[in-house]
């Protein structure tokens, strides 16, 4: 069984509601705040946390929302098939450049993902400043992970590896894709990355070697 809300399309109507929700919010944001993109994105996620239960209606048995920051979550529900989402908000400017957000662990998500109704969602909010105290939000994409094609991922390296968006400018949905296929290709994408790593590592040995041996050659005038 899959989840109705990601594979029947239910995602379309929450997009449409928190983006609604989010454009028809009073001003929130004060002229020193928002030309910050951690600031706004720190305001939009705490509204979006206090009301997301309601935007998602019957479709959320249970909520819980105030995670810890470095946790993988901002908020969490479970629906009525007792399929639970953890839902981590991201935003983005549109005039910025470039932006490149992390994601979550290779290791934690496979770890979340050893039970098959688990999902790790990206809730990503795309804006535009308005006004000295407005935003504007053009689009809102509501995704499991899995949805995300690779050719706008990337890897970096982080623990054990961590999953990024390699340009938020450039986001490439496949709606429905297989969760199978997407963990196959993920495996074939860090069997491609470790030993660039591990490269970068006996390269990093090699130049300390030579540090020490040029310490070890010199006077100890500190002694």
């Amino acid at each position: 069984m899959k989840s109705k809300l990601f594979y029947d399309k239910i995602y379309e109507t929450i997009e449409k509601e928190v983006k609604k929700f989010l454009n028809e919010q009073p001003d929130f944001l004060s002229p020193h705040t928002i030309d910050s993109p951690r600031a706004v994105g720190d305001a939009i996620q705490k509204i979006l946390e206090d009301n997301f239960k309601e935007i998602v209606g019957n479709y959320c048995r249970k909520y819980s929302a105030g995670f810890a920051r470095r946790a993988m979550a901002d908020l969490a529900f479970s629906d009525q098939d007792d399929f639970y989402y953890v839902v981590d908000i991201k935003t983005h400017r549109l005039d910025t450049k470039f932006n490149m957000p992390n994601l979550t662990s290779v290791e934690r998500l496979c770890r979340f993902y050893e039970d098959d109704k688990n999902y790790y969602s990206i809730l990503m909010i795309t804006y535009n400043i308005v006004s000295r105290r407005e935003i504007n939000v053009s689009q809102v994409n509501f995704v499991p992970i899995e949805f995300l094609s690779w050719d706008c991922l990337t890897l970096g390296a982080l623990g054990w590896g961590q999953i990024q968006i390699a340009n938020a400018n450039n986001i490439k949905i496949e709606h429905g894709y297989s969760r199978k296929k997407w963990m196959l290709n993920l495996c074939d994408m860090l069997f491609e990355f470790y030993p660039l790593e591990i490269e970068k590592i006996e390269n990093r040995i090699k130049r300390f070697k030579e540090i020490k041996q040029q310490w070890e050659e010199k006077e100890d005038i500190w002694a």
